[in-house]
């Protein structure tokens, strides 16, 4: 909540991006660590009833109906890090708009859930922004959302040919495929790619998490 206090600084995008940076982070590698998995299954002549219980959970997840591999091997991926603070802080008005103070809603996903927050603009539609009891929960339903609508299915094969072309997944190549976002549509992804090169974002896409203290001292 402080975040406001600090008006439109340079102070205020550092803090908003310590803030949000190690969530992104931490679904990222739950996804990779899922990624492997994911190959490690699809390499064996033969699967145990775990794994295809894993595969299964993991089609609900990623709404696979018709349990296509090549489908999950798509969606099961990685959003660049420097996209999803871009989203964020352009969502959220850098950590400061009433939907990311009242109900941790960092990318403005849309909800026809009664516990959700009306727009004040909104006075035809009944559409309102989804509610999260913390922050991790609202990056873990981007991501998700991302990886599975439809309407991302471009960016979801651009991303994949980055793949398969052995390139790191850039950001830049891949944002304006976002096009479906926001109504601006362009616009919104001419945002976006100015507020990565004007905060250097990119810088933090091959960033790692560190193993928390008592993991080190469990493996000395």
């Amino acid at each position: 909540r402080d975040l406001k206090t600090l008006g439109d600084t340079k102070q205020k995008r550092e803090l908003f991006i310590k803030i949000v940076l190690p969530l992104i982070l931490d679904e990222n590698e739950k996804i990779t660590q899922d990624r492997k998995k994911l190959f490690k299954i699809l390499s064996k002549n033969f699967n145990t009833v775990g794994e295809r219980v894993w595969l299964k959970r993991r089609f609900k997840e990623y709404k696979i109906e018709d349990q296509d591999l090549a489908k999950l091997k798509m969606r099961m991926d990685i959003i660049p890090v420097s996209i999803a603070i871009a989203q964020a802080a352009n969502e959220s008005g850098w950590g400061t708009s009433r939907f990311a103070l009242e109900g941790n809603a960092l990318f403005g996903q849309w909800t026809y859930a009664a516990d959700g927050l009306k727009p004040e603009d909104n006075t035809a539609g009944d559409h309102k922004v989804r509610r999260f009891s913390v922050l991790q929960a609202s990056v873990r339903a981007y991501k998700k959302n991302l990886n599975s609508h439809r309407v991302y299915k471009n960016f979801r094969s651009e991303r994949a040919k980055l793949r398969e072309r052995g390139e790191k997944i850039n950001s830049l190549k891949l944002v304006k495929y976002l096009d479906k976002y926001a109504e601006t549509g362009k616009l919104y992804t001419e945002i976006l790619e100015k507020i990565i090169k004007q905060n250097s974002l990119m810088d933090f896409d091959q960033s790692k998490l560190l193993p928390t203290k008592s993991f080190i001292k469990s493996n000395i």
